[in-house]
């Protein structure tokens, strides 16, 4: 018999990626926007990673505003604190923290589908 490519399909893990670049040496700090799904069509954005020296509360109150949707700020004990918006606001929250200069677009990962 001659040898074949197989290929085993494994799992996909949305987190994995952003799990091995945070092990790396401290080179760039990211900021990660991501989606949760809930219910039916309802959907979650999370924004992760924000410096310390910024007020959550402020840019959370301006995103609301600016994109009539709902949201809070969870304290979470391994990711610190993180800002949930109601449904998919990717590509929103990321141009709205370019243009407000809180972070370069380089450093911005979208996850998600």
């Amino acid at each position: 018999m001659s040898e074949l490519d197989v290929q085993i399909p494994t799992t996909f893990d949305p987190f994995a990626e952003a799990n091995a670049e945070d092990s790396g040496a401290g080179s760039k700090e990211y900021v990660h926007v991501r989606i949760q799904q809930r219910n039916g069509r309802k959907s979650l954005t999370t924004v992760q990673g924000l410096k310390k020296e910024f007020s959550y509360n402020k840019i959370l109150k301006d995103l609301k505003k600016e994109f009539c949707c709902n949201g809070t700020v969870v304290q979470d004990p391994e990711l610190g604190q993180v800002i949930q918006l109601q449904g998919d606001q990717r590509k929103n929250v990321s141009t709205f923290l370019v243009q407000a200069g809180i972070v370069k677009k380089e450093h911005i990962k979208i996850h998600g589908f």
